[in-house]
């Protein structure tokens, strides 16, 4: 009798818990996505049976086998099939082997816009067991030898010859060899790679060339800005590319769909969710060199585009074009990415129809991250237990002035409470591990943060604050520390800020981001102290910037100052200069503006300052 009650009892408690989620509006979401995940992890054990080690590379030989003539890419009017891909690639396994005597283990960078080149070459590159280094196309001079040196790389395999011979000395002295995708090169120290490759045998090879790697070697080094001034190389591992591909899946995608690439292949976006996504989705692949709001939508009719791809400021690009009246003339089904603010996320769909927008949160080296797989606008995934089973993680109370964790008496981190903004933090596990980056340890412990929940624990710190609200959505409210995003890329502010004291009259350099009306992320704004008896020099300060940092990343506005406020620890303040902006109204140190077409920086007035919020001035 007494059980019988007891039954009673535990049922009448939980039964409040059950309504309320047989009545979740999302419910039935939920439960898509965990079958997704649930068909996935069956199909990936029908793999391991196959193979203990199956990697992106076996997948991609397998849909060969099954659907060699499916086109595997359009690009520029032509059409490459998957048997096509393959055979290309094995031409450039053969033609590396032999001449560049490329073995497993080997690093490779690869230096080069999107093109269908670089996917046989990576293709290729991983036939012999060889990592790939993807390098940012847009960085030159001291970033790029830092970039190329820190991933061990031995061959570089570049289609940018100025941006090589710029650094040639110096990769001269340090012994390494250097291929150019062209039929000659005149340059001493530049080999010419393609005819090698069209030479070469498109026969297939031995798998025994990389018999010995592993879940846990090397694929990739990606690239991400970091505090310490130049970019990191985040190791992403053989296990790690197969886990990114899968995000194509939980998003809903199939293999009669059509993927448009309009991202930089050297980024995790594009070469991982994109690229390797459509590997294991068997599915076609329409890739740009560069995004194109006006092109957009017929490249998307000519192909029959079913999936896109996008950042914020891609989807705002979009929105801002004119409207025509076959806006919604288009089979786009699902829009995969992030950073879009809500208010564009509702006119996107307004203008363009009824498109299920997976905004998700990630990051290349991080162990944890989220995707919005609901109709929810705004937010970027939602709890649910399967996820958190999988890959434990916690949002920890953050003191932003100190740019640190909140700890109790006993040394532990607080959890943030619902509702509440927190640091999120992944638990770092045999599942969700945390490789770190290629020869900087000092960063990769950075990343590291310990007794998060108890002694001894161990956590990633992702650098973001998060919420997560009361029906379990989650959402994204800021960077912490010293990257700030712009134009989709991540800006580190020391690199900024080194840049800039290398000009005459700079003394010192405090490097932020700031908000503007109508765009997504943060946009460059610098704070320097100028030497003393010399004056600000607007047009060296451009030519320096223009000379050694991409476009995004160069501060568009500059604030003079005769002293900066630290902190305790020496560190510069930087949370009153960000809540005041640039606007002359507020800040009474003197403004400058970058101006592209005068190359210099001209004063800010209240009339340029208008200009760049109603967008008369593009930035």
């Amino acid at each position: 009798m007494m059980y019988i009650w007891l039954t009673i009892i535990a049922g009448l408690a939980v039964l409040p818990f059950l309504l309320k989620t047989l009545f979740d509006p999302y419910f039935g979401q939920d439960c898509l996505y965990i079958f997704r995940a649930i068909k996935l992890g069956i199909r990936l054990q029908k793999y391991k049976k196959k193979n203990p080690f199956y990697s992106i590379l076996d997948c991609f030989l397998d849909t060969v086998k099954k659907q060699p003539n499916k086109t595997f890419m359009h690009f520029e009017g032509t059409s490459h099939s998957y048997i096509e891909v393959d055979k290309q690639s094995n031409k450039v396994a053969r033609a590396l082997k032999t001449h560049a005597n490329l073995k497993e283990g080997d690093t490779v960078a690869l230096f080069m816009g999107n093109e269908p080149s670089y996917a046989w070459i990576w293709l290729g590159l991983a036939k012999l067991g060889c990592a790939t280094a993807l390098l940012n196309f847009n960085i030159r001079s001291k970033s790029l030898l830092h970039c190329f040196s820190c991933c061990g790389a031995k061959v570089i395999i570049a289609a940018l010859k100025e941006a090589v011979e710029e650094v040639l000395p110096t990769l001269k002295q340090q012994g390494i060899s250097v291929y150019l995708l062209s039929e000659e090169c005149s340059v001493e120290g530049i080999n010419p790679l393609s005819e090698h490759i069209t030479q070469a045998s498109d026969t297939p090879l031995s798998a025994d060339l990389r018999a010995n790697i592993t879940s846990k070697s090397p694929a990739l080094y990606i690239y991400t800005s970091g505090t310490t001034g130049l970019p990191k190389a985040a190791l992403v591992t053989q296990e790690r590319v197969w886990t990114a591909s899968f995000i194509q899946a939980l998003s809903g995608v199939t293999s009669e769909d059509v993927f448009y690439i309009n991202l930089p292949l050297y980024h995790s976006a594009g070469f991982l969710i994109g690229l390797a996504g459509a590997i294991e989705r068997g599915i076609t692949v329409v890739l740009r060199r560069k995004f194109s709001a006006s092109q957009f939508w017929e490249d998307c009719r000519k192909h029959h585009v079913t999936v896109m791809q996008y950042i914020g400021e891609t989807m705002r690009y979009l929105c801002n074009t004119p409207m025509k009246d076959n806006e919604k003339d288009h089979k786009v089904r699902i829009a995969i990415g992030n950073g879009v603010r809500s208010d564009i996320w509702r006119e996107f769909l307004n203008r363009f129809g009824d498109v299920a927008v997976r905004e998700l949160y990630a990051a290349t080296e991080g162990n944890i991250g989220f995707i919005n797989y609901t109709s929810k606008i705004g937010v970027v995934g939602r709890v649910n237990f399967l996820h958190r089973r999988l890959f434990p993680y916690t949002l920890i109370k953050f003191d932003i002035e100190k740019e640190e964790p909140v700890r109790n008496s006993k040394g532990l981190c607080i959890q943030a409470m619902k509702g509440e903004a927190g640091l999120l933090v992944g638990k770092i596990t045999r599942r969700s591990p945390f490789v770190g980056y290629a020869g900087n340890d000092q960063q990769t412990e950075k990343k590291r943060l310990r007794d998060v929940l108890q002694k001894g624990d161990l956590y990633f710190n992702t650098g973001d604050l998060l919420r997560i609200d009361e029906q379990n959505f989650v959402q994204f409210q800021d960077r912490v520390g010293d990257t700030f995003r712009w134009k989709g890329e991540n800006v580190a502010t020391t690199e900024v800020a080194d840049i800039l004291t290398m000009v005459d009259c700079i003394e010192e350099a405090n490097v932020y981001g700031v908000k503007v009306e109508g765009h997504e992320g943060r946009i460059g704004m610098a704070a320097v102290k100028v030497e003393e008896g010399k004056e600000f020099d607007g047009a060296s300060t451009f030519s320096q910037v223009a000379s050694y940092l991409p476009a995004y990343a160069r501060p568009r506005f500059i604030r003079i100052q005769t002293s900066f406020e630290m902190t305790g620890t020496f560190k510069m303040k930087k949370v009153t200069l960000v809540e005041e902006g640039f606007n002359p109204a507020v800040v009474q140190d003197p403004l400058y503006f970058l101006d592209p077409a005068k190359k210099t920086y001209v004063p800010l007035t209240e009339e340029i300052y208008s200009s760049i919020n109603t967008r008369e001035i593009k930035l």
